[in-house]
């Protein structure tokens, strides 16, 4: 790479606004006026789009002053960014819960309690879900996401391995799999508008798959 090149490059990286936030809430009156900004951050989302969100927007929808605001979130980045972090960190906590509370059993079981987990996080708020995925795509969210799925496949890749009824040649392989299989496919839905709900019948068969792949891939012999 040649020196402008190399220049170029750092200008663009000095240039990119920090996405940490400034402080975090310490008291429970500050946790709640960031509860009520990130609500607002999501309805202004849906009411008018990515494109059209502002951070005096928001303010005004929280009930909160743009000074106020920028105590936490310099910029709307910041605050989408925190929204999205949030989001994520729910999903790892019910399938790291749920990973911690099915070890040892068949991986018929295991399998079917993550899926319906991760289901469950992401139709708690299916609005909340459907914006953020948008969220997610411009944001330089790619480090984030990153970090969440590999502490989901640690956790998963930790629970598959005690099940009673199966082994994996290639435990890592699968479990990967298994992840891409699900996230995928809830990613699917949720982009063609129709995000399964409490009953909705894909949520028996996206476990039906799930299930039936992990006993497919265990090493040959073993019995369900």
């Amino acid at each position: 790479m040649n020196k402008s090149s190399i220049l170029d490059s750092l200008m663009k990286v000095a240039s990119l606004p920090s996405l940490s936030p400034r402080k975090t809430p310490v008291q429970a009156r500050a946790a709640v006026t960031i509860d009520a900004i990130f609500e607002a951050t999501i309805q202004v989302l849906l009411a008018g789009g990515l494109g059209r969100l502002t951070t005096t927007k928001v303010a005004k929808r929280a009930g909160v002053s743009v000074g106020t605001m920028y105590q936490y979130y310099p910029h709307k980045q910041s605050l989408l960014y925190a929204v999205l972090d949030r989001h994520l960190a729910m999903i790892r906590d019910a399938i790291e819960e749920t990973c911690r509370s099915h070890r040892g059993l068949p991986i018929a079981i295991m399998s079917g309690a993550v899926v319906t987990a991760y289901l469950n996080a992401k139709t708690r708020r299916c609005d909340e879900t459907r914006a953020l995925y948008q969220v997610a795509a411009e944001l330089d969210s790619g480090e984030l996401i990153d970090s969440v799925y590999r502490r989901i496949g640690s956790a998963t890749a930790a629970l598959f391995a005690t099940a009673t009824d199966a082994e994996f040649s290639d435990l890592a392989l699968v479990n990967s799999t298994f992840l891409n299989a699900l996230s995928g496919s809830v990613h699917s839905l949720f982009q063609r508008d129709t995000p399964p709900d409490a009953d909705c019948a894909y949520r028996g068969q996206l476990v039906l798959m799930c299930q039936s792949y992990l006993e497919a891939a265990r090493v040959k012999g073993q019995s369900a």
